[in-house]
């Protein structure tokens, strides 16, 4: 399939949010024969995602109802038998990325995601592979397996961990260094709650990235000093390449090496440190924040400019790199049930000692001095203490008394003594 090639019209139908799934992922190690068909793969998914957020596009309101997945199947099945081109990809490809765009077109209606957007090469390439079976996936060594992908065949992976059983799906992954990677579908297993009877809050912020009301200051490792003048050698070397040019894909595959390693440790640090909350604390409370307000653009128009409009993608960028949303969302995802979400109103301004709220009591980033009661420590530390007190209010249960010691306004039980 290249670009010239003729366009197929698909209509699309917003699904209702499916289960969320665990993904465990390993590396991929296709052969080139392999390799290309795994790109010819990705290819198909990408065209028939962008035809659906084409069809989106002319979609307004009062145009009558979409049509449902089963018609857009239906006119997938129509356009396949049309173009060759089309039907010698695989089917169960094409319309995974249909159902894909549903389900992220129903999570933008949901306003909990932002509205999807078109698909470019060698950004988000990858698709879905469903009616996962067991005998689809072997193992032929320590540390090598295979799992079979319909139209590519057997692919080698590295066995870093036993494949999760219960696995009805997965999905096929190519990042910007062009390594493949395969990732199963499960349903997570939530960690068992410690019955301890202990609540934490947790603030989040920039110079830290998370602060525990027991006194804990967790930062995200970043680049190293090194790895940061790097970065920015090569940025420079970047705007100084010829397009085109081989010296130019060269900078970017070493910038893109940089970035892909940064993001990796973020990651390894979110599931590390929600995993340390979920086997440690019963309740864990964190800010309701509403991230995507907070990172929004101050350049605003050209009739009404914003100000201070470097300053503000400073602070955005530094916000998006504390993985604030990441880090909930795993902690929702290992502790479900247990993690209360609190109004940040005055979390950083109330002291945790005397519960005054003072706005000029936080004397810089990390200094707080009540000047009711004379509390001095970490802003950070304080604020979470705030959180850890909403957080322990709203988990007493509808009877009274925590968790821990049970009920309290329970009424007086008939105790029958031996005679």
């Amino acid at each position: 399939m290249r670009d010239a090639e003729q366009r197929v019209v698909l209509r699309f139908f917003p699904m209702r949010d499916a289960k969320l799934f665990a993904m465990s992922r390993y590396r991929l190690q296709p052969t080139q024969v392999q390799a290309a068909a795994l790109l010819e793969h990705c290819r198909h998914a990408r065209f028939v995602w962008n035809l659906a957020a084409e069809q989106s596009s002319f979609w307004k309101p009062g145009r009558g109802p979409a049509p449902g997945f089963a018609e857009q199947c239906r006119q997938l099945t129509e356009a396949r038998a049309e173009y060759a081109w089309l039907r010698a990809g695989s089917a169960i490809v094409q319309q995974q990325a249909l159902k894909d765009f549903a389900r992220a077109m129903a999570q933008f209606f949901a306003r909990t995601h932002r509205k999807p957007t078109f698909r470019r090469r060698g950004q988000n390439e990858g698709f879905r592979i469903v009616a996962f079976k067991k005998e689809d996936v072997r193992r032929l060594s320590r540390n090598v397996g295979e799992v079979k992908i319909p139209k590519v065949g057997w692919v080698r992976f590295r066995w870093s961990r036993a494949v999760p059983d219960g696995a009805k799906s997965f999905r096929v992954n190519r990042d910007q260094l062009g390594r493949w990677f395969v990732a199963f579908a499960v349903a997570p297993e939530p960690i068992a709650r410690p019955c301890s009877g202990e609540v934490v809050g947790v603030d989040r912020g920039v110079a830290v990235s998370a602060a525990l009301s027991t006194g804990e200051l967790l930062r995200v490792p970043t680049l190293r000093a090194v790895e940061r003048a790097r970065l920015l050698k090569l940025i420079r070397q970047l705007a100084r390449a010829r397009k085109g040019s081989k010296r130019r894909d060269d900078v970017r595959t070493a910038i893109g090496r940089l970035r892909a390693g940064e993001t990796a440790r973020r990651k390894d640090w979110v599931e590390k440190v929600t995993t340390s909350l979920a086997r440690r604390f019963d309740v864990i409370g964190v800010e309701d924040l509403r991230i995507g307000n907070m990172t929004r653009s101050a350049r605003g128009t050209i009739e009404a400019p914003g100000r201070n409009v470097r300053q503000k993608a400073g602070l955005n960028r530094s916000i998006l790199s504390a993985s604030w949303g990441r880090l909930v969302m795993r902690l929702e995802d290992k502790a479900p049930g247990r993690v209360i979400k609190v109004n940040p109103a005055f979390t950083s301004q109330r002291c945790s000692v005397c519960g005054v709220v003072d706005g000029k009591a936080r004397e810089s980033q990390a200094a707080f001095r009540c000047r009711s009661c004379g509390h001095a420590g970490n802003a950070d530390v304080n604020a979470a203490k705030n959180i850890e007190v909403i957080a322990a209010g709203h988990a007493v249960n509808a009877r009274g008394g925590d968790r821990k010691t049970g009920p309290g306004n329970r009424e007086p039980q008939l105790v029958l003594r031996p005679v």
